[in-house]
């Protein structure tokens, strides 16, 4: 790395924290005015499209544009990222219904999937790996912050302004953090001509966005439907398969997923995006409904998860530079599993503290785990592959949260449906338990604490595979990341850049 490259990598790094305010902050915000979205809008049966839209577009096309980012540049795809995000949030300001704002946050989705993979890419770029650990800390903070001040700020511009400044307050922000691109970051020319792989990136995103609508909206999809997607899905996938193999520059190379250390490392990270929302979605319902806290009390508990996640990733940063990156992730890969016991163990007569300890200790697990797996994954490929590396495992953890929101929801509804009573419980009786505590509601409390019950145990079960990925990767995928060896290559680029 030039010493102009090194001299600027503080303005980087101040960009990319400013371009994934943007995303983090819109993830918190959007839910807290809703209510007055929809009450302006109307269309309260899309209520949850405004959230789906979002997540198809940045799940389905964030391999995509990792790819893109390794035939055409890192930042060109960046910049592109940052306009399309800022496009639909102008757009989604001056939504004048409910179809419109969708089309707006798909939009949105879209410059999500460039910004996010980019990030994490950049950052890879400019820092070796001795130095990436405290960078991915100071990123993950921003989404610690985000959680904390997104519903803030949500009400504060709901109460004092339109509703549409929730989405136009990203237009300073955007473009503070283009023109620091523009200004700071080195224009990487690729090496080779480029070859974009069009149809195999059509078949993939037919492919990912149908299943995801199957997984994420079965229950409110049209009699049939959900059928015709799978069918759908089925047919872009055999078509997809087919256009990589023969691709001469395939958008998702089999190779590299097909490697041992990267399929073992992306499957934890699925799992753990699993885990990551059980606990977010059904916590907060267990310490109203079963512990009777109140709203306060339940986001306070979940916040903790989000106290912990920053530790947790501050802690690798400073750590497997001495102990090594293996150390580092099955310590993560112990601790998720172990915060989850302790929602294994929650009962009527529990106290919120529990519950709190539990969010803390899967918070801490996930930091170390996220950041020891964005240290290791571009380490093990070509430069030429970083993008679709890294690419894929946000991919991998964007699906794992809709998998989790399918999987233990239909755990959840086992249980409402499967219990003493001998009849269904409705998700009026569950509001109904949520806001009085009347001879009814004790029993439908009885009935959830079941159906919760459940589903702790099965998030346990899915963490505790967590543990047995991480063991899977093999040794030497992690030898040349070992104490001595990030010692030296620091040691290294420390007289690199003072020279």
């Amino acid at each position: 790395m030039s010493a102009s490259n090194h001299a600027h990598r503080p303005f980087i790094i101040a960009a990319i924290m400013t371009a994934q305010v943007m995303v983090a902050i819109e993830a918190t915000i959007v839910s807290t005015v809703m209510p007055q979205i929809v009450a302006d809008l109307s269309g309260l049966d899309l209520y949850s499209w405004v959230f789906s839209s979002f997540l198809l577009a940045q799940t389905t096309m964030t391999v995509v544009f990792g790819k893109l980012a390794d035939v055409i540049g890192r930042r060109p795809m960046m910049l592109l990222g940052i306009a399309i995000f800022l496009l639909g949030s102008l757009l989604a300001g001056f939504a004048t219904s409910m179809p419109w704002l969708i089309a707006f946050r798909l939009i949105q989705g879209v410059g999500a999937a460039a910004i996010q993979p980019l990030c994490v890419i950049i950052v890879a770029d400019y820092y070796p790996a001795a130095e990436r650990g405290k960078v991915q800390g100071y990123l993950a903070s921003v989404w610690a912050v985000a959680a904390v001040l997104g519903p803030m700020l949500g009400g504060l511009i709901i109460h004092h302004l339109p509703w549409s400044w929730i989405f136009w307050i990203n237009l300073p922000i955007g473009l503070a953090a283009a023109g620091i691109f523009l200004r700071f970051m080195r224009h990487d020319t690729p090496h080779r001509r480029p070859s974009i792989d069009v149809l195999g990136a059509l078949l993939f995103t037919v492919a990912m966005a149908t299943l995801m609508m199957v997984l994420s909206d079965a229950a409110s999809l049209p009699p049939g439907w959900a059928w015709k997607l799978l069918t759908v899905c089925a047919a872009a996938s055999i078509g997809f398969i087919w256009q990589e193999r023969r691709a001469a520059d395939p958008m998702v190379s089999f190779a590299l997923w097909g490697g041992r250390a990267i399929a073992s490392t992306n499957t934890a990270t699925l799992l753990a995006g699993m885990a990551l929302l059980g606990l977010t979605t059904f916590l907060p319902m267990y310490a109203q409904g079963v512990l009777h806290q109140t709203p306060i009390v339940a986001g306070m508990v979940l916040t903790l998860i989000m106290f912990g996640w920053p530790c947790g990733a501050t802690l690798a940063a400073r750590s497997f530079t001495r102990t090594g990156l293996r150390p580092v992730m099955i310590a993560g890969s112990v601790f998720i599993p172990a915060g989850a016991l302790f929602m294994v163990f929650l009962h009527p007569g529990s106290s919120p503290v529990q519950a709190g300890i539990g969010s803390l200790i899967m918070g801490f697990g996930m930091g170390l785990l996220s950041i020891s797996s964005l240290i290791l994954i571009p380490e093990i490929v070509d430069r030429s592959q970083q993008g679709s590396a890294m690419a894929s495992n946000l991919f991998s953890r964007n699906l794992g949260s809709t998998l989790g929101a399918a999987l233990f929801g239909a755990v959840l509804n086992y249980g409402l449906n499967n219990n003493r009573t001998g009849s269904p419980i409705t998700s009026d009786q569950i509001k109904h338990a949520l806001e009085f505590n009347d001879t009814r509601s004790a029993l439908v409390s009885e009935v959830l604490q079941h159906s919760l019950h459940l589903t702790f145990m099965s998030v346990f079960v899915v963490s505790a595979c967590i543990l047995a990925l991480v063991l899977f990767i093999p040794r030497a995928a992690t030898l040349h990341l070992s104490k001595e060896t990030l010692a030296e290559k620091a040691r290294r680029a420390a007289e690199h850049a003072a020279g």
